[in-house]
């Protein structure tokens, strides 16, 4: 017996970086059960401190686009799972996905507003994924 695969969005503000971390982990780790986009309100580039962190382990968004949460609502996509991702201070204006689906918010700190040393912004960064792929791993126990 085939089942159908459950279809997760994660939705953030830009699209540059928790969302496309919470998606590359979902497909790691749940791509047999799930399939899995991202999207933002403001989508804009990639953050190449968080390109960088993910191919620490092994993980290779380089190629990723980011991609709008209204394009998908256009297109008429449906979600099983729609997860925000923003943190607790950017929680206004988190985008909400219109339409079905159980909702879930999940708040990490942003990458882009991360100040200092470039060194300092990858061990920040790399809580923040450390952070999104524990809450995935822990996730997948439940859905």
């Amino acid at each position: 017996m085939v089942m159908d695969k459950k279809r997760v969005l994660f939705v953030c503000i830009h699209n540059s970086a928790r969302s496309q971390m919470a998606e590359a982990f979902l497909r790691k780790y749940g791509g047999d059960r799930f399939e899995v986009e991202s999207a933002g309100l403001e989508p804009c580039n990639l953050n190449p401190v968080v390109i960088e962190v993910m191919k620490e382990v092994g993980i290779d968004i380089s190629q990723n686009k980011t991609k709008s949460v209204f394009e998908f609502y256009k297109q008429g996509k449906q979600y099983d799972y729609v997860v925000t991702v923003c943190d607790e201070s950017q929680s206004g204006k988190c985008p909400v996905f219109p339409g079905g689906g159980q909702k879930f918010h999940w708040g990490f700190d942003d990458p882009s507003r991360f100040e200092g040393a470039y060194e300092e912004k990858l061990q920040q960064t790399r809580a923040v994924r450390d952070a999104i792929k524990h809450k995935i791993e822990e996730g997948l126990k439940v859905l």
